[in-house]
């Protein structure tokens, strides 16, 4: 069999399943397992499939038609520009964040926290953006050990503490807090695509009920965090804008910021 052929077999395998972009799937997969990019696929279109990259392919297949996102069986999510390493222990860094990244950027910011950190997405990619001091936080253990080990990786200086929410860290402190919490409200959850509702963790998508559970946390934690002036950066769920908004009437300079599909995704505001 060539690799030809064994992309066309997987993306029928994979179109059959209902699964989205069939083909670009097949294409990752398949050059997960030969251990190439999939410009080399195309170069070696005509190439037979040794037997141990067959296996490989088989057992990646298998795996996507069961419902595992593809970045947990590669391991690896582009984030920025760069690759972030993922596990089912962290929430799949999604392109909608990056806007958090862009507005934070504005901000010129020299001593950040980023809360529920994660695979530390954030954190590293500000860290190496802008130099600042960056401490990321997150109460899951595991997902800290994949932050550690991403920020080593892309050689980003981020100092990772075990702790809910900032708990662990002095008032006053910062000049810039930013977060991406869980925000899909727990009655939500059957409506979910299965590969993320079989195989993210709940603590990273669940806010309660109504999604609002952890807004109505870290709004007070900011305050406590935040220097006078500081800024309060969040990515929030498109139907929770005007709720989260009313959390912040106290705050200078609150403002809702849209991803590229119009939607509401960030929250930006200012401590009072």
């Amino acid at each position: 069999m060539t690799i030809h052929t064994a992309l066309l077999q997987g993306k029928q395998l994979l179109e059959e399943a209902g699964i989205g972009v069939p083909r670009l799937t097949a294409e990752v997969l398949l050059a997960h397992a030969v251990g190439h990019d999939r410009a080399w696929l195309v170069a070696h279109s005509d190439e037979e499939l040794r037997e141990v990259w067959w296996i490989h392919y088989g057992r990646y297949l298998h795996q996507r038609l069961q419902g595992q996102p593809t970045q947990q069986i590669t391991g690896v999510q582009e984030f920025y520009g760069r690759n972030f390493r993922v596990t089912r222990d962290v929430l799949i860094p999604r392109p909608e964040t990056e806007h958090v990244i862009e507005t934070a950027l504005r901000l010129n910011a020299t001593r950040i926290v980023d809360i529920g950190t994660g695979s530390g997405a954030i954190a590293v990619t500000l860290a190496l953006e802008t130099g600042a001091h960056v401490i990321g936080t997150d109460v899951s253990l595991a997902a800290l050990r994949i932050a550690a080990e991403n920020g080593r990786k892309l050689g980003a200086a981020v100092a990772w503490l075990a702790c809910d929410l900032g708990s662990a860290l002095k008032g006053g402190s910062f000049d810039l807090m930013v977060s991406n919490p869980p925000y899909v409200p727990a009655r939500d959850k059957a409506t979910l695509q299965r590969e993320v509702r079989e195989y993210e963790p709940d603590v990273a998508l669940y806010g309660g009920d109504d999604g609002l559970e952890m807004y109505r946390r870290l709004i007070p934690e900011a305050e406590r965090l935040l220097v006078p002036g500081g800024w309060l950066v969040m990515e929030i769920g498109y139907t929770l804008g005007d709720a989260v908004s009313d959390m912040l009437v106290a705050w200078k300079d609150v403002e809702i910021r849209t991803d590229l599909a119009g939607l509401p995704r960030v929250m930006l505001a200012r401590h009072p």
